[in-house]
């Protein structure tokens, strides 16, 4: 069930730094009675008041400056989707979901972890951690996807079979990608002047353009208190006047979001092509705070446009002052992704190493839909997706939107479930999958789970299935799961160690450490 973001902001700005002593929020205190004290609490820099919107004064009119609730950083907004809980089959056999191929909260976390932080609850999405890591998924040559099944017991859920269904979108090799028609709308307000992001910005643009053919043009829309067109479409053999345009940003007033995407789109659609990829990338912190300030109410802009061929891409940067439910629902919405980038090295990956992946995408709106067969499952338990559920009867509604795949993209869905002690037959279910090809025709495929899938024991398993248990469960523990309330870190470390073939791997080395970084910041509460 998804759950609508109805917070508001004024609650958060009128939140005093007294509530540590006091539970309750307290109002602001009028200016003549203001605490002498307070007024001379050391102020932030202008820049950063300014970016703030005047978040400081109102927290030095109430006494303090600390952020409120003991969080790490500030004005941070994330939204609570659950947990996906056991489901009976004699109440549900069939679990439908759209697929996800989004990976902003394995990196937003990770920055969190290094930082010294736990990750807030809400700011974990199992899914997006699963899908940050490579299984070794081989691509097809004939079709858009290839399908993988298979299954052991599960290492970490109880009394249960750990089941996985691994995806591998067909590949376009670079040279035979879509020409693209791609505009930066890039949030130049103040709160982009914060932790250099507005520079890791630009060295992202500057990476992509060095990845881009003769056959793509770039148009840049900014966005502060006002939206701008600041140049219009050009082809590639101007790089070097697109990349002095991106050189030139500077941050300053409030954010405008909404406007800077009208002026996107419509900047998106003068510069148009039939055939090509057009496509708007999003850059920003996702904190909006002029005109419509929330998911829903930008969200119609993206609708209006969408089923014309201009699809969306959100790349979120920052820690304090960060709006995760804005950028993950316009990339979802946009019929393009959602990435954030913590490190050049992570803006790296996304505009350099999969770039052809980032932007072109094989397959739309595909929905996957697991028919479990009663007599031999019992309960069933899908780990993540919970902000993608898809109701039963509309898995072959095709008005009905799923998710998108690129060129290369794996996607993987981990399922807890459990048997009954005498299962009939020598079937779990069947996997359905479908989706639109780029030629908006439908395509479904149906294979049959066999119930020898899961017999092995954890231990035997390959190594690729025990790397995606282990980072379900660090997903799972990091959001505090029901599910997961009996594991542990020093757990999911230890079996990652025992994974020989992903020693050098440079993401699960990362891992490692990450769990560490995580079992000690536990320890030390």
């Amino acid at each position: 069930m998804k759950i609508k973001f109805l917070l508001p902001v004024i609650v958060l700005v009128f939140i005093a730094s007294s509530c540590e002593k006091k539970k309750e929020p307290v109002s602001v205190v009028p200016p003549e009675t203001v605490k002498e004290e307070a007024v001379q609490a050391p102020m932030p820099s202008p820049s950063m008041r300014s970016s703030m919107g005047g978040y400081y004064e109102k927290q030095l009119a109430a006494g303090g400056v600390k952020i409120p609730n003991a969080k790490p950083y500030d004005l941070t907004f994330y939204e609570n989707y659950g947990v996906n809980p056991f489901v009976d089959t004699e109440d549900d056999t069939r679990s439908t979901f759209a697929i996800d191929v989004d990976t902003a909260s394995y990196t937003k976390s990770r920055a969190y972890l290094n930082d010294g932080n736990i990750p807030e609850k809400d700011a974990v999405r199992t899914e997006e951690f699963i899908n940050f890591f490579d299984y070794g998924y081989i691509a097809p040559s004939q079709k858009e996807f290839s399908v993988f099944i298979d299954g052991c017991g599960s290492r970490f859920g109880k009394n249960c079979h750990l089941l996985r269904f691994g995806l591998k979108g067909m590949k376009i090799e670079p040279k035979d990608r879509k020409p693209a028609v791609l505009t930066f709308v890039i949030d130049v307000s103040g709160s982009m002047d914060r932790e250099d992001r507005l520079e890791l910005v630009k060295g992202s643009l500057e990476l992509l353009l060095e990845e881009l053919k003769e056959s793509d043009s770039v148009g840049i829309v900014i966005y502060g208190s006002r939206g701008k067109v600041l140049m219009e479409h050009k082809g590639i053999k101007e790089k070097g006047k697109i990349k002095e345009a991106i050189k030139q940003l500077s941050a300053e007033g409030s954010t405008y979001a909404e406007e800077g995407l009208k002026l996107g789109y419509e900047l998106a659609g003068k510069a148009f092509k039939t055939g090509a990829i057009n496509r708007i990338i999003l850059c920003s912190d996702g904190v909006a705070n002029v005109g419509e300030t929330g998911a829903e109410g930008i969200l119609k802009t993206i609708e209006e446009h969408k089923d014309k061929g201009i699809t969306l891409s959100a790349i979120g940067f920052g820690m304090e002052n960060y709006n995760d439910v804005l950028m993950e629902k316009l990339g979802d919405k946009g019929n393009g992704h959602y990435a954030y980038v913590d490190d050049i090295l992570e803006a790296r990956r996304i505009f350099v190493e999969n770039l052809t992946g980032t932007l072109q995408v094989i397959a739309k709106d595909v929905k996957i839909q697991i028919e479990f067969d009663p007599a031999a499952v019992r309960s069933y338990r899908l780990l993540g997706y919970e902000n993608r559920d898809v109701a039963d009867e509309d898995f072959r509604n095709d008005k009905v939107d799923g998710g998108e795949v690129g060129s290369g993209h794996s996607v993987t869905a981990l399922y807890e479930i459990k048997l009954w002690d005498k299962p009939s037959g020598d079937r779990l279910g069947t996997f359905n999958i479908r989706y639109k090809k780029d030629n908006d025709i439908v395509e479904e495929e149906n294979i049959q789970i066999k119930a020898e899938t899961v017999k092995r024991d954890f231990s035997q398993a390959p190594d690729p299935l025990r790397l995606a248990a282990c980072v379900a469960e660090f997903a799972e523990l990091l959001k505090e799961s029901y599910w997961a309330k009996d594991g542990n870190f020093k757990d999911v470390l230890d079996e990652l160690l025992r994974i020989r073939s992903y020693e050098n791997d440079g993401k699960v080395i990362e891992l490692k450490a990450l769990v560490s970084k995580a079992m000690q910041l536990k320890e030390a509460k």
